[in-house]
């Protein structure tokens, strides 16, 4: 498995455990109230739920797992991936810490845009295993 997917699949079962963590001291504090504040906690877990942990481990999984191709970098220009994992969690932590700050509503459209380039930074740099240029297309039906 390549670093950067360990790397993906690490960093997305961090996310699981935070959020998890988040939602039991939400869920306990809904049945016996002993912390108010908790509440504050939500949109830090599902950030962590569904960013964090579904979407990096997708991202991991699918780096590892897209056909490579020949050569001497089978998962073609690896930097646009690696760019893609800093921008989704520089993304998440912004986002998560906007409302803290007190500037929540150009922060998150700041992080969400970071996530965003984050993912088309993973779609630019996995799109020729997918789709292959040309000449590599024919290159194959011949092997």
């Amino acid at each position: 498995m390549p670093r950067l997917s360990r790397l993906f699949i690490r960093a997305a079962l961090i996310y699981l455990l935070l959020g998890l963590t988040f939602g039991s001291l939400i869920l306990a504090n809904k049945g016996i109230p002993f912390a108010l504040w908790f509440w504050a906690l939500l949109p830090t877990h599902i950030e962590f739920l569904t960013l964090g942990w579904l979407t990096q481990l997708a991202l991991g999984m699918a780096f590892w797992i897209l056909p490579r191709l020949g050569g001497n970098s089978p998962r073609g220009d690896e930097r646009w991936s690696w760019a893609a994992f800093a921008l989704v969690n520089l993304g998440i932590w912004l986002n998560i810490a906007g409302p803290y700050a007190g500037i929540s509503s150009w922060f998150s459209l700041l992080a969400r845009a970071l996530q965003a380039i984050g993912f088309a930074a993973f779609v630019i740099g996995n799109w020729s295993r997918i789709y292959p240029p040309k000449w590599m297309a024919t290159d194959r039906k011949t092997e």
